[in-house]
């Protein structure tokens, strides 16, 4: 191992135990009022379902698929921010939530002042001197006719978006690490394809050279082989090259460097028919949740934009304690004021109805977009089981043109000696079978990636479903502890259904119909 991989070894180790270590184990819970969220695995599974990642914490090298992805769930930095970034998310639910408690604030101010005040011509009178005051301020919102309804929806949608680009890293990742194993058993396979015909080709010159000082061959003959030979010493550099490549994507993917890799055994996929793919896709697919929840935020930012046309009442109240004026501190004087506010919008020049119609038709656009993301969703899936098909039918001709190449090859070498054949058709058939043997490892791993892009594409390529082991992580358990700290016992949730009403339609059901729209969209939004 070079000096750059143990010191990228030993600094990734150590992050992963410590970002291990920093996991809670967090119960599967309902969420309150949550957005809605694909189904999510409660970690009830035996103790001994964390090793998959801890017994890689002292560093030994992986040696499973499993290990991989197990390791990789829990320590990758590229999922591990977005989680982060999910729980950042969060907390704009209780923010909004918090519009409808009461904002008390306090202002106290020590100042100096000095004024000049002309009483009479060429007669000034001046007065200076400090002062302090202190003024408490409350004020709380009793309606608001949707406002703040529609940002506490527009949060959901949030954090609902927030858990659909959490599933997408997570099935890039899945699917980067299956990649990245597949392709470091290609490539090793490959360099020992590589070598052993380097050692055939070897094993030619020499039997070439012996006959060449008998005058069996010519030099042109000998030359030919030397040729192939220097050629295949070529290829065996260019394959460890592609090896080493691989080998340190692993190390990056997922955190440790790969040992006697075993052959993957997860089965990934048991769709019978595209058609079937095709409905897991509909149901589970994140790409297409994700255009949906982006279509709610819009849909709430069009209650928010009806809103503001609504009137606002709010009870505010002060009290101020000071001095009677502000050039001294011995005289004081206390102030109370309590007041029931009406705010009302008459006239804005149409600034109101042009913020609706953005709204209306940025809405639109994410209602086109869900539809649009349903058919990449789609197409993915298609794609994907087109070259899974295409790549598991051919392994049986792949692997019979291989068993013939290596067949035509040896009886040419026998042909050869004999005189029925000449250097360069054995030569040629060499070449044949380290294609042959090249292609069919190569479409092993092309297999195994495109059932993996299958199963991503429907939605189904997370850790816990992959390797039930593994301990899952849970967003509900975030999202419970922000839950409700925005909240005023009985107030809020007072406020907040008197709110529900103005917009709860809307947010609810859509409002805004295209009359030729699509009908499959309109089927797949909730």
């Amino acid at each position: 191992m070079t000096p750059i991989r143990r010191a990228m070894l030993a600094a990734t180790v150590t992050a992963g135990a410590l970002a291990v270590a920093s996991v809670p184990a967090h119960a599967k819970v309902a969420m309150h009022k949550g957005p809605h969220s694909a189904p999510t695995y409660a970690p009830s599974v035996p103790a001994e379902a964390d090793i998959i990642v801890a017994g890689r914490a002292g560093g030994a090298p992986v040696t499973t698929l499993e290990q991989a992805i197990g390791l990789a769930y829990w320590t990758n930095p590229a999922l591990l921010a977005q989680r982060s970034t999910l729980r950042a998310t969060d907390t704009l639910y209780p923010g909004a939530r918090s519009a409808y408690g009461p904002q008390l604030s306090l202002q106290m101010r020590h100042e100096f002042a000095r004024d000049r005040l002309e009483t009479q011509p060429d007669v000034w009178r001046r007065s200076q001197g400090f002062s302090s005051t202190a003024e408490l301020i409350f004020s709380q919102n009793i309606f608001s006719f949707g406002r703040r309804s529609a940002a506490e929806g527009a949060a959901l949608a949030e954090i609902e978006l927030g858990r659909d680009q959490l599933r997408l890293m997570e099935a890039q990742t899945m699917l980067d690490v299956i990649s990245v194993y597949a392709a470091v058993i290609r490539d090793r396979e490959i360099l020992a394809i590589a070598n052993e015909n380097l050692a055939l080709l070897t094993r030619q010159y020499d039997s070439s050279g012996k006959r060449f000082g008998v005058h069996e061959i010519t030099a042109t003959d000998l030359q030919q082989v030397q040729t192939r030979v220097e050629f295949g010493r070529a290829q065996v550099l260019s394959a460890k090259g592609q090896l080493g490549a691989s080998e340190s994507r692993f190390l990056m993917l997922v955190g440790a460097l790969p040992g006697a890799l075993a052959d993957p055994s997860l089965k990934l996929t048991d769709v019978a028919s595209l058609e079937d793919a095709y409905v897991q896709v509909d149901i589970n697919s994140p790409l297409v949740h994700a255009a949906q929840a982006r279509e709610k935020i819009s849909r709430a930012q069009i209650a928010s934009a009806r809103a503001q046309s609504g009137p606002e009442v709010s009870v505010q109240g002060s009290g101020a304690y000071g001095t009677v004026t502000p050039y001294q501190n011995s005289l004081r004087a206390a102030e109370l004021r309590s007041a029931v506010v009406l705010t009302m919008p008459l006239i804005d020049s149409g600034a109101r109805r042009a913020q609706i119609e953005r709204a209306r038709q940025t809405n639109d656009a994410d209602w086109r977009l869900a539809d649009m993301a349903l058919r990449e969703a789609r197409q993915a899936a298609a794609s994907a089981w087109d070259g899974y098909q295409a790549a598991r039918q051919s392994l049986d001709h792949y692997r019979a043109a291989a068993d013939a190449a290596e067949k035509a090859y040896n009886g040419a070498v026998v042909q050869e000696k004999a005189g029925a054949r000449t250097t360069l058709d054995v030569l040629d058939l060499a070449r044949d079978l380290l294609t042959v043997r090249t292609s069919h490892v190569s479409a092993k791993a092309n297999e195994y990636v495109a059932r993996a892009s299958l199963v991503s594409a429907m939605g189904g390529l997370e850790g816990p479903l992959l390797v039930p082991a593994i301990r899952a992580y849970d967003p509900d358990g975030n999202f419970q502890k922000q839950d409700g700290r925005g909240d005023v016992p009985v107030l809020t949730y007072l406020l907040s259904g008197i709110d529900d009403m103005m917009v709860g339609d809307l947010l609810k059901d859509r409002a805004i119909r295209d009359p030729a729209g699509s009908s499959r969209a309109t089927a797949q939004l909730p």
